[in-house]
């Protein structure tokens, strides 16, 4: 599919604030179409959902009460979106050959407004947000478009960034330092900022490498949600830099607000209507005492399950105290999963019972 180029959306009116590094990274998921002249460009499109912009050649766009307007590739018009001006069009005319940019209208609006929220503001202590506003690549890799549309930044109000880039700490990295240590505590989140890094874990002795991580992914959440130990290393394996977060100002800022906790007679409800349990659990437990219906997928195997379960459905996370599942239900939710948390687990259960 052919993409457009940073340069021809820099001029767009509702992308004139963003970086290059930011265009950069919306050009790679908008749609480049070509039109002959004498076509109606828009007519098998959706109604809604994406905006249409001009790049090139000349348009008649004709409305639904009437009246009727001529757009020309490269023009002041031609910088709003030709679908997004009030008035229904009715049809619209190739008058030549043109070429049109879709941008997405989601993944459009989330952009500038993460980034307008990120442009404002200053203060004591912001010492990555005065970095981020000087060298707006840091914006771009810790804060994705993934991670924006589907990762753990998706689903928390953009009026949080400006604070989370106030409370990140930025760290330069070189190449073998250990960012985490396997059986330490959980002390802080990580976001990847640049560079390359290695997820090590010690089975038996012998180091097994479980991952590899690149800019834009997270680390750490699982010690600090579960206040548990650190299951794993992560190396450095080139220069780079990662922003950390400390656990107070993660569990303010990301843990809770992510958490959809619901109580035993609200899950059994949820579930009534098509939700699915998920317990994370060790299979030995998961065998002794399931919940009816209930996929087991091990807290370890979590990541692994990403790909696999369904993004469409419902679930509700459960283990025996509610501490293995608060870190799992945390994983699928920045990962976009529209997950909830049994309230104490299965022991508090009992208890509603």
């Amino acid at each position: 599919m052919a993409r457009a180029t940073p340069k021809q959306l820099a001029d767009l009116a509702p992308l004139l604030t963003l970086s290059d590094e930011r265009l950069s990274e919306l050009a790679e998921v908008s749609e480049l179409e070509r039109a002959e002249r004498g076509s109606d460009p828009l007519k098998s499109r959706p109604a809604s959902g994406q905006s249409l912009f001009l790049l090139r050649g000349e348009m008649l766009l004709m409305y639904e009460k009437g009246g009727s307007m001529v757009v020309v590739g490269g023009g002041e018009d031609a910088k709003h979106a030709i679908n997004r001006r009030g008035a229904p069009l009715a049809r619209t005319k190739a008058i030549t050959d043109v070429e049109l940019v879709a941008i997405d209208d989601e993944v459009l609006d989330i952009m500038v407004t993460w980034d307008e929220v990120a442009a404002g503001g200053e203060g004591e202590g912001a010492a990555v947000a005065r970095a981020a506003r000087a060298d707006s690549r840091r914006i771009s890799s810790v804060l994705s478009i993934s991670n924006l549309r589907s990762g753990v930044f998706a689903q928390l109000p953009a009026a949080h960034i400006d604070e989370l880039l106030r409370r990140f700490e930025w760290l330069p990295m070189r190449s073998g330092d250990e960012v985490i240590r396997e059986g330490d505590d959980g002390d802080y989140y990580y976001v990847v900022e640049s560079g390359r890094y290695q997820v090590q874990r010690m089975v038996g002795g012998v180091k097994m490498v479980l991952a590899e991580l690149r800019s834009g992914d997270a680390f750490g959440e699982e010690a600090l949600v579960s206040e548990a130990k650190r299951n794993a290393t992560v190396v450095a394996l080139t220069e780079g830099g990662v922003v950390r977060l400390g656990k107070r100002d993660f569990d303010e800022l990301l843990r809770e607000p992510l958490l959809q906790r619901t109580s035993f007679a609200e899950a059994s409800d949820k579930v009534r209507r098509g939700a699915v349990w998920l317990d994370v659990r060790y299979p030995s437990e998961y065998q002794y005492d399931k919940l009816a219906g209930a996929i087991n997928v091990p807290l370890s195997e979590v990541r692994n399950m990403f790909a696999v379960l369904d993004k469409s459905k419902e679930y509700v996370v459960y283990c025996q105290s509610g501490r293995r599942s608060a870190a799992a239900a945390f994983l699928f939710a920045q990962r976009g999963f529209n997950v909830a948390l049994l309230e104490g687990g299965l022991w508090g259960a009992e208890q509603q019972r």
